[in-house]
């Protein structure tokens, strides 16, 4: 079955940098879309990015933009997350999630595999 774990949180000063990485197993993912949700305490989950599977295209919240930069590395059937520039706001549980098409995973929130999380605290 398929496994997606992620890693790289931890606690960071505002103005700092992290990377995520969601590494999947049980299925080569090269073709899947990949993406990043995020879940504050209280707070429904929120869309972060996503990825198609040859690394093509690329959407990300309006929050994140110009700071996290998505990416992948099928060889190694892993996507990542890089966090520049954090800010308080961005304290969350991370999730990686996995998805057969862009519509439903970018549009509709929607996705068949989820990682379960890795937690990024942003100090001020």
């Amino acid at each position: 079955q398929v496994q997606l774990v992620e890693s790289g949180g931890g606690l960071v000063q505002a103005g700092g940098s992290l990377r995520l990485s969601c590494a999947a197993s049980g299925r080569t993912l090269s073709t899947y879309v990949m993406g990043w949700f995020r879940q504050a305490p209280g707070m429904e989950r929120e869309f972060v990015t996503a990825i198609t599977g040859n690394g093509g295209r690329t959407e990300y919240a309006e929050s994140v933009k110009g700071r996290f930069t998505v990416s992948r590395d099928n060889a190694k059937n892993t996507v990542y997350l890089q966090m520049n520039n954090l800010k308080p706001e961005d304290t969350a549980v991370y999730y990686c999630a996995a998805h057969r098409t862009w519509f439903r995973l970018v549009t509709l929130r929607q996705s068949d595999y989820w990682g379960q999380g890795t937690q990024v605290t942003v100090s001020s």
